[in-house]
This record gives structure tokens, sequence and C-alpha cells, in this order.
């Protein structure tokens, strides 16, 4: 479940100088993929959010990340905001990397904000030799 930030409803900040209602889930992890001849590169948007807090996983074909990050609130804090843009709650997203990847070499890491990913691609050599043959009995 993705939480979305409140947007007040006096109408001047509704106004499109702030970004008007329903943007900020498009700029949740904005990813640049490159590929290669030894397979693809994901730089992953993640402003705010800690290593800790990021799980990535491959399953059925699908690489999932998924962040989360809390609203840490002063108690000591006086007034009332009167716009919250920081994106606070959870966020997933996925890509189908099929079975042409190696699933077991792949790399990650996390530094300003960004998350890396190196996924190797399964050469034709290795596809070739992962093929299983089934005997034929007499």
């Amino acid at each position: 479940m993705m939480l979305m930030p409140k947007v007040f409803d006096d109408d001047f900040f509704r106004d499109d100088f702030f970004g008007g209602r329903g943007r900020e889930h498009f700029q949740l992890m904005k990813t640049d993929i490159r590929e290669d001849e030894h397979g693809y590169t994901l730089e992953v948007d993640l402003p705010g959010y800690k290593k800790e807090d990021i799980k990535i996983d491959v399953t059925d074909g699908y690489l999932t990340i998924h962040a989360k990050t809390s609203d840490e609130v002063n108690e000591e804090e006086k007034g009332k905001y009167v716009r919250r843009e920081r994106f606070m709650g959870e966020a997933t997203r996925s890509f189908y990397v099929g079975d042409d990847v190696k699933e077991d070499e792949i790399k990650a890491s996390f530094k300003n904000g960004i998350l890396e990913l190196n996924v190797p691609k399964v050469s034709p050599e290795e596809k070739e030799s992962e093929k299983k043959y089934i005997e034929i009995s007499d």
C-alpha cells in the first residue's frame, strides 16, 4: 500500500505552482536502465530511504524493489504543516527480467539516495549447457 502526501483543501495550495494534486506518486523510484553485453544496470532514485529499509528479490522472473520510510515527528515542534511534500510510506516497483539473468550474481549498492543494481545476463554458451536432455529408453 502506498501512502500519498496529504494535500490541503485550500484552493491556493492546488495551484500548479505547488505541483497540483496526484503528481507526487510519479516521482517515486525513477529508474534508469542500461544494457550491455554482460547484463543490465539499474539506477533507482530512493532519496530519504535508508539501506536497511530497502528489500530486493527475484521471483518468477520479476525483480522487485520494496522500500519503506516512516515519518519521524518531533513532538516538541510547534505549528502545523501548511504543505508536506516529502513522501512517507511504502513503495514497490517490479521489472520483468525473465530467465536470462543470473539471479544468484545480482549485486546491489546504495549511495547518496541511489540504488544501483547490476544484473548479469546468462551467456548463450551457458544457456546451451543448461539444457537438460531426456534420455530415451529401449
